[in-house]
């Protein structure tokens, strides 16, 4: 089995609303446990927002470090769980199933074996 990266990708700006969150709350709920009664489950997890990061960037000898975001976007990492799949049609379909319940673009990216 290889595991795969679902990274969630959220745009900046406001949280939707509550009513909002709470149906998608509703739905990850449900995907998650869907997920580990099928024993793909990993491990996932929600992140902070974007400005509570910090970048460490090389430099010279050195390393510079600096608050907020690697890269300036419209869109940030918001999320991620990791799923054990047999191939990459199965993760795709975890894939599909974390897009429809989080409503958000989700990128699948197997790990290096």
């Amino acid at each position: 089995m290889t595991q795969y990266l679902l990274s969630v990708y959220q745009p900046d700006g406001a949280a939707p609303a509550p009513e909002v969150l709470a149906a998608i709350g509703r739905d990850l709920d449900a995907l998650n446990a869907d997920i580990r009664a099928a024993g793909a489950w990993v491990f996932s997890n929600g992140l902070l927002p974007v400005s509570s990061s910090t970048v460490l960037r090389p430099q010279d000898s050195d390393v510079l470090v600096t608050d907020g975001p690697f890269a300036e976007g419209k869109e940030h990492l918001g999320g991620f769980t990791i799923v054990e799949a047999p191939d990459l049609d199965a993760a795709l379909e975890w894939g599909r199933r974390l897009a429809l319940a989080t409503t958000l673009p989700i990128e699948v990216r197997p790990f290096a074996e």
